[in-house]
């Protein structure tokens, strides 16, 4: 015999439903940055999955209100950052609207592509955009993998119950 929900517990389909039920869901931390037509922009994305090992492909959502998506609307190539425990701050500083965010104390440089690349994170790629797929006020992006390096230092990041954490054993 399963055992039936609560009818009380259970909601209907809402976008506080939505985001109340992904806070209990641990997901790794990554920065998206692109070369924009002013300069660098960049955003922290949760959303990141590999699509494709044959090819390598990933995707990640970003939102079409976001002050990044005029420059990732255009953008043939972005740098997928994943981000350590030691980068609370890094993550916050791409999450928050309106900062400066590849101002110090980011450091960053130009890798393959002219994509913006983040220095001290546990691992980075360079991509080549394949689609921009709709997803009502989001786009989901699928990128082919062209290089990158697995070798940072430290242990993940993870946003989980709305804020940045690490693993624990």
């Amino acid at each position: 015999m399963t055992a039936t929900p609560d009818v009380d517990a259970t909601r209907l389909a809402s976008p506080d439903l939505l985001r109340s039920v992904f806070r209990r869901h641990a997901a790794g931390v990554a920065v998206i940055t692109a070369r924009g037509e002013h300069g660098p922009v960049g955003f922290t994305a949760t959303s990141l999955a590999s699509v494709s090992a044959e090819p390598p492909m990933l995707s990640f959502g970003i939102g079409t209100g976001s002050s990044c998506w005029p420059a990732l609307s255009r953008a043939e190539h972005v740098g997928v950052h994943l981000l350590g425990e030691h980068q609370r701050e890094l993550a916050a500083t791409f999450a928050r609207s309106g900062a400066d965010r590849f101002a110090p104390p980011t450091a960053w440089h130009e890798g393959p592509e002219g994509v913006p690349l983040l220095d001290g994170v546990r691992a980075w790629l360079v991509c080549r955009i394949h689609a921009r797929v709709p997803a009502e006020d989001h786009r989901i992006v699928l990128a082919h993998v062209l290089a990158g390096d697995h070798t940072g230092p430290g242990r993940p990041l993870l946003y989980h119950q709305g804020g940045f954490t690490g693993l624990r054993d």
